[in-house]
């Protein structure tokens, strides 16, 4: 496997093929893109796995069916993970474990979690300006993420 576990190109290349939405929309790679840099930024400053984060990323909403009410995608994305682990990345029971969680629940609202899924919800949430919503530090979950200088910059990012 190449860079830290993931073979990035092959799993963006696969996801794309399979992905059901506009590759361009709002839950497309832009989204993933910035739900990665959010989740990696954050897991710097508090030891989260940047290794979950990354992957969390690349399947929170890879199996989206619409770009409105969708339940159950985060589950989808989940089971989708499991069936490419060893093909397109490598991850301890215990990774895989975290990513479940994270991507299962990350619509869900909940801010108690470990700080690996935490920090999942948290870079996803903070990418909401995309459709018009403002996160509210609230409902997240990190300090890191309820700072005002990265929130600030998260919302720029997200509007753009």
């Amino acid at each position: 496997m190449k860079d830290n576990r993931i073979n990035k190109p092959a799993l963006i290349q696969y996801l794309k093929a399979q992905f059901c939405l506009d590759w361009h929309g709002f839950h497309g790679i832009s989204h993933w893109s910035r739900v990665r840099y959010n989740g990696l930024l954050i897991a710097r400053e508090n030891n989260a796995s940047i290794h979950v984060v990354e992957l969390f990323a690349f399947f929170h909403d890879a199996r989206r069916f619409n770009e409105h009410r969708d339940p159950e995608h985060g589950i989808r994305g989940a089971e989708l993970a499991w069936k490419l682990r060893d093909r397109f990345f490598e991850a301890t029971d215990l990774e895989m474990t975290l990513l479940t969680e994270a991507c299962c629940e990350h619509s869900n609202g909940l801010i108690e979690a470990d700080i690996t899924v935490q920090t999942c919800f948290d870079a996803d949430r903070l990418d909401l300006a995309r459709v018009g919503i403002m996160p509210n530090p609230l409902y997240l979950c990190t300090e890191q993420a309820k700072k005002p200088a990265l929130l600030a910059a998260a919302i720029k990012r997200s509007r753009r």
